[in-house]
């Protein structure tokens, strides 16, 4: 197993917070991990479609021996009750800024990675005082011509239960030519994500398709890094035309990364997050 370097990681704490406001998600239990001092300095870290918060187990104690390092499950994701109504980046977005109301949290930084990195756009446009830094980790461009593309394109994780269980290695394969070929734990991860969303499996493909970005990236002021993974064949190319459209962004590339970025090099992951987040430390 790919297990950390640091023989005595920083222990990662687990709890459910029940939404109070606004009216529309009172009540909606989200669930988080976090790592790092409750003083620290906190970054939200959000994931992919359709991971958890896991995504993020191994960054988490190289973040938390500087930060206060939080990566909840997007609402329907992991352990996290899903949206009342239809799942749209706005509605995490606004459910995601309600947990860090419920936290007591008035200002972070974000991380994002793919899906992940969509709904932080959502939340620096939405309430930029409430953000600091952003980290768009192999986040795509969403404009009118990814859209058409993707009302082209066939589910991208969806499968249809089979009897005999092959659908099992079909969610499997659907990824296999995506992630690096000596880390079957990457996929055996993703795979134990996936079916815990079930039948919602594809809603965070439908949400960020669906999202208009082009109409909220003059929103963003905020500074923000860009972080391309080279090997990742969907997000890699949208890395410069989506920094140019930010005030104020830079690109930096983590060359041998693929689409489980942050758990396949958590190591070159947490540096670049660090790097950008905590400049003078």
């Amino acid at each position: 197993m790919h297990a950390m370097n640091d023989p005595n990681p920083l222990p990662i704490r687990r709890r459910f917070t029940e939404l109070e406001a606004p009216p529309a998600l009172r009540g909606l239990q989200l669930h988080h991990a976090e790592c790092g001092a409750a003083a620290a300095p906190p970054v939200l870290l959000l994931h992919q479609t359709p991971r958890s918060w896991a995504e993020y187990r191994a960054v988490l104690p190289r973040l938390g021996a500087s930060l206060r390092a939080i990566a909840p499950d997007t609402p329907g994701f992991g352990d996290s009750d899903p949206l009342p109504g239809a799942a749209t980046i706005e509605g995490w977005a606004a459910a995601l800024v309600a947990l860090l109301d419920a936290l007591g949290l008035e200002r972070v930084d974000l991380v994002g990675h793919h899906t992940g990195g969509v709904i932080a756009v959502e939340i620096a446009a939405g309430w930029p005082q409430r953000v600091g830094r952003i980290v768009l980790s192999s986040t795509p461009l969403v404009d009118a011509a990814l859209r058409a593309e993707r009302a082209r394109r066939p589910p991208i994780d969806e499968v249809l239960p089979q009897p005999d269980g092959s659908h099992l290695a079909a969610l499997w394969q659907r990824r296999q030519g995506f992630y690096p070929r000596d880390r079957p734990d990457l996929l055996h991860a993703f795979v134990l994500d996936a079916l815990k969303v079930g039948e919602r499996l594809e809603q965070g493909h439908r949400a960020v398709a669906n999202y208009r970005m082009e109409d909220r990236l003059d929103r963003v002021t905020q500074p923000v890094l860009v972080l391309r993974a080279g090997a990742d064949p969907f997000a890699a190319p949208h890395a410069d035309a989506l920094a140019a459209r930010l005030a104020d962004a830079r690109v930096h590339e983590i060359a041998d990364g693929m689409v489980p970025l942050p758990d396949q090099l958590p190591q070159a992951f947490a540096d670049s997050v660090l790097g950008f987040l905590r400049p003078c430390s």
